[in-house]
């Protein structure tokens, strides 16, 4: 039995009132519910693999674009592993500290100030990820405009142009009859069914573009895609490491490893399920960036989504946009609720660490949640696009999430558990998170002020 400081001791919450109820013990909780006996296995994967499949697949093919097919593809590969090595040390630390969250694990090795920093993170994070959602998903009811040209929303073609069918209207409605029921559970594993279906809609999405593809292939209709990356000047050779936050965002989820693990059945087969999911969506990565930039190339855009609303050159063209955008829009409704489950519990954690546990608290839960879908609402009427958002998020907090913080508290090494491996990974880790990271915003500020040297001259 590990005995802690007392200064450790006041930033963990009394073991009678963990920050996720646990599945056995907490029959106050059951009584919500009808007799919840654990999740499985296969409805943890589906949670997870939702968790990490969401808007970030629609950044990926301009990122292999820049950065070339085959850097591109094996960034991608890269960092899915150190993703799973990442996760692994979460789990690890959490069995150790016998914390039941990931900020709880933060708390174990760096104390108060550790977690609130942590929840920050990922409360930065996942607003804006949930932002980036709301925007594509008005993108694909509503439409967008781009260099003065609009894309016209699957609504807007299909009813014209109403009331009802402008951005605020369509998001409106969409919040209030499909995300305010989903967000309203108080389990993460009440979302797996919808979870396996927005997996289902991401794989839909994945196999359209691919038979596309192949149809304009046997056509003669596609050239061969850039290999490597295009390097013009310096700039564009320091713009590569803009890509790199993009990656790790479509990454991101160490926020629901824990209350996943938490609710299932058998604990043990998290590291199995871990492999699984990564393995999953790290197909579907590879091949929606393969065929994205081999169909659309150079005028890939920042949103793949925004492709496919024009001729493809092949027939039913138009209804293959439709379905694309479509299947993509409600794969996006059916993920943000997951990661909304997540952003939840950071914002409770950092408003009212010692309370009892929001689900308990029907008022603090209520309160939270419409506060933070406010906020989100209003957000995404202000970031002007997807890129923007992922590069800001990634940047700073996805990194601090995925990579910073893992490999912290492998160095921190509290309990003892860590290996010459771990610590050679987390210095790696780390060393990668802080250099691509300074670059990229580095290299953020000096492409907005090029911009703005060369409108003015």
């Amino acid at each position: 039995m590990t005995l802690l400081s007392s200064s450790d001791r006041k930033y963990r919450r009394p073991p009678r009132t963990p920050l996720l109820p646990q599945k056995s013990d907490d029959h106050s909780f059951d009584a919500h519910g009808s007799g919840f006996d654990g999740a499985s296995a296969s409805g943890a994967v589906f949670n997870l693999s939702t968790t990490i499949v969401g808007a970030g697949i629609m950044g990926l093919p301009a990122t292999v674009n820049q950065l070339g097919l085959i850097p591109g593809l094996l960034t991608i590969v890269c960092v899915s592993m150190l993703t799973e090595s990442s996760i692994d040390m979460i789990l690890r630390f959490s069995r150790a500290s016998k914390s039941s969250t990931y900020s709880g694990v933060a708390a174990d090795a760096f104390g108060g100030l550790g977690r609130n920093i942590l929840q920050a993170c990922i409360v930065v994070n996942n607003l804006g990820m949930l932002v980036v959602y709301m925007i594509i998903i008005g993108d694909v009811l509503s439409g967008t405009w781009e260099d003065g040209f609009h894309h016209k929303g699957v609504m807007e073609e299909w009813f014209g142009e109403h009331w009802w069918t402008t951005r605020s209207a369509l998001l409106l409605f969409t919040t209030v009859f499909v995300f305010a029921p989903l967000i309203s559970f108080k389990r993460v594993n009440s979302l797996r069914y919808t979870s396996a279906l927005s997996v289902g809609l991401a794989v839909v999405f994945v196999a359209i573009t691919a038979g596309v593809v192949i149809v304009k292939l046997m056509e003669g209709k596609i050239g061969m895609p850039r290999l490597m990356p295009k390097l013009v000047n310096q700039a564009s050779f320091w713009k590569l490491f803009t890509t790199v936050p993009v990656v790790v965002t479509a990454y991101i989820c160490h926020h629901n490893i824990l209350p996943i693990e938490n609710e299932l059945k058998d604990p043990t087969q998290m590291k199995s399920i871990v492999r699984k999911s990564l393995a999953l969506c790290t197909s579907v990565y590879i091949a929606t960036s393969f065929f994205g930039v081999v169909l659309f190339g150079d005028h890939t855009m920042d949103d793949v989504l925004a492709n496919f609303d024009g001729d493809l050159g092949i027939p039913y063209s138009s209804l293959l946009d439709d379905l694309v955008r479509v299947s993509y829009g409600l794969h996006l409704m059916l993920v943000f609720p997951i990661v909304f489950f997540s952003l939840r519990l950071s914002v409770d954690g950092l408003l009212f660490p010692y309370a009892i546990p929001i689900a308990l608290d029907d008022r603090r839960f209520l309160s939270i949640t419409l506060a933070l879908m406010g906020f989100i609402l209003v957000g995404a009427s202000c970031v002007p696009s997807i890129w923007d958002a992922f590069q800001f998020t990634g940047a700073t907090a996805a990194v601090s999430v995925g990579f910073i913080f893992p490999a912290a508290i492998t160095l921190r090494n509290t309990h003892g558990v860590a290996t010459k491996n771990d610590r050679l990974i987390s210095w790696m880790m780390i060393f990668l998170a802080v250099s691509t990271s300074t670059v990229a915003v580095t290299s953020d500020i000096y492409s907005f002020f090029s911009v703005d040297q060369g409108i003015t001259s």
